[in-house]
């Protein structure tokens, strides 16, 4: 029984953040060093890299769950406290400092070039390929949408979708150049999905072809339309998947088995919700809304 209490008593730390922000590994880096100089006190931190749309995600549903001061929080990470919130690392390093006499700082640069290795390899540990789209909308840059490829769950699917980014297939046997450079967001579903891909010189989103010739098959029903962000094949049917894509705006589960999922949104959420906004005629854009790069991410 005294070890059980013993354990109990710890103090627990949990860290929940923005990977791509130094502030989070600032906070990563005070809950380790508070573990290692104070290991009988401390129980391991629960340490939690997100992703941009995962932290969005997780930022709306702990401010619906904890209301309040939670309201105005803006900074990109969490530090909870025996599974009270503390606040930022700025209040985990006073914390630190006030009960336990400890600090820890590092030159600005060091924390940056941490938080981008860390980033790298945390990309990379996925085993999945990433692809970005830079948008422009109204002829201003929108900024750039990355997605997450499930290559492992639809390789054929995920193969096509990066060759459209790449356009290292050229030109098809019909002669229609195989990228998605230069084709446009054509329909916007409010509270639906954002749907672009039609690399046909019209561009009116009733043509476009994939890389292995006009249509392909349904690879997949495996991917669940269960969340903002999710990336698929728009289709005209069972096995008609050309070029054409969609982004879901919220969960859309009526969606799984009717089309194939294949990837996500990871970073963007300003540039997808741009999309969402721009005003519609019969869910057409009002505003040209271009891809006017897109390509491999290399982490």
């Amino acid at each position: 029984m005294a070890n059980t209490k013993n354990v109990s008593s710890k103090v627990h730390l949990e860290i929940v953040g923005l990977i791509k922000d130094h502030h989070f590994h600032i906070a990563k880096i005070i809950a380790e060093g508070l573990k290692q100089r104070f290991p009988g006190a401390f129980s391991d931190p629960a340490i939690h890299p997100l992703l941009e749309c995962d932290w969005q995600v997780y930022l709306c549903n702990k401010k619906r769950e904890l209301r309040g001061e939670v309201w105005q929080f803006s900074s990109n990470l969490m530090c909870f406290l025996n599974g009270h919130l503390l606040g930022n690392e700025k209040d985990l390093a006073s914390w630190a400092e006030e009960q336990w006499e400890f600090t820890f700082t590092r030159p600005h640069a060091v924390y940056q070039a941490l938080t981008e290795e860390y980033y790298s390899k945390h990309l990379h540990k996925t085993g999945h390929n990433f692809v970005f789209m830079d948008i422009e909308i109204q002829g201003e840059l929108g900024g750039r949408l990355l997605f997450e490829l499930f290559s492992d769950v639809c390789p054929k699917t995920s193969k096509n979708f990066q060759a459209l980014c790449t356009g290292e297939q050229g030109l098809s046997q019909s002669g229609l150049m195989l990228c998605y450079k230069g084709s446009v967001f054509h329909r916007v579903v409010p509270n639906g999905w954002v749907q672009g891909g039609d690399i046909s010189p019209a561009g009116k989103g009733n043509g476009g072809e994939s890389i292995y010739g006009p249509t392909f098959e349904d690879e997949s029903f495996a991917v669940s339309h269960n969340r903002r962000g999710i990336l698929g094949m728009a289709n005209q049917g069972p096995h008609s998947n050309g070029s054409q894509f969609y982004i879901t705006l919220q969960p859309a589960l009526w969606m799984d088995k009717k089309y194939v999922a294949f990837g996500q949104v990871v970073e963007g959420t300003d540039v997808l919700r741009k999309l969402e906004e721009v005003p519609t005629y019969n869910e057409r854009p009002k505003q040209d809304c271009r891809v006017v790069d897109c390509g491999v991410f290399e982490p």
